[in-house]
């Protein structure tokens, strides 16, 4: 039986192998919805869900699950604010926004809170399973709707850091790390990067954790948006 509300013990799942997802909703239909379509996934484990975003926050803490799945719009704190709070907390905890809001000001203050992906809710059930897959191996995800807004911000953003002085530099990364965040900005996933250095996927995923705690920051999406900014890449 997989537990809700509160925290409690989880489910049955393939030992050592299931996500464990907390989900985060004030609408309790949506919550139940999304346990209906999430266990018929062998390797996803719900293990807790949240009605707020001050009660996401606890049970994260408490929880420490893989991945939280969280609305944009509740009580007590948005989803954005949860995000930040948790992001704080409990660093490993990835965390997938799952709205209605197509707007793209949410998206960028989720990216900046430190959310790993972006979904809307009319995406397919298997889409939210695959983009828990994804986000828990350490990739980003957008919505395809929204991915070209997203690139268009970095766009501009480059536009405009070609118009000021180079700016206070940015911690060192090495010649590689340099690669690695490129390829990073156009997208590619670890598996892409691999093949495209001639590297494995393990040395791939250990130069990404090293980008982001060089540049302290908590996700793929704002390596990249701290990269343009400062000038590295340039996707104008």
């Amino acid at each position: 039986m997989r537990s809700r509300g509160q925290a409690g013990v989880a489910g049955p799942g393939p030992a050592g192998e299931s996500i464990r997802v907390l989900v985060v909703d004030d609408h309790a239909l949506y919550r139940r919805g999304l346990e209906m379509v999430l266990a018929a996934e062998p390797d996803v484990e719900i293990v807790g869900e949240a009605g707020d975003g001050a009660q996401a926050v606890r049970l994260a803490e408490e929880l420490l699950p893989d991945v939280v799945l969280m609305d944009l719009r509740m009580p007590r704190r948005s989803g954005v604010e949860a995000c930040s709070e948790i992001r704080a907390s409990a660093p490993t905890v990835k965390i997938i926004i799952l709205t209605i809001s197509d707007d793209e000001a949410d998206l960028f203050d989720a990216v900046r809170a430190g959310a790993s992906g972006y979904l809307l809710k009319d995406v397919p059930g298997e889409q939210i399973a695959d983009g828990i897959r994804a986000v828990h191996g350490g990739q980003s995800l957008i919505s395809p709707s929204m991915a070209s807004a997203l690139l268009a911000e970095f766009a501009a953003l480059s536009r405009r850091a070609e118009d000021r002085p180079a700016s206070v530099p940015v911690p060192s990364l090495t010649d590689r790390e340099m690669q690695v965040l490129r390829l990073l900005g156009r997208g590619m996933a670890n598996r892409d990067i691999a093949r495209e250095l001639v590297i494995s996927e393990n040395t791939v995923k250990n130069h990404v954790r090293n980008i982001l705690e060089k540049l302290q920051l908590h996700s793929r999406m704002e390596a990249v948006v701290f990269a343009v900014r400062r000038k590295i890449l340039d996707l104008g």
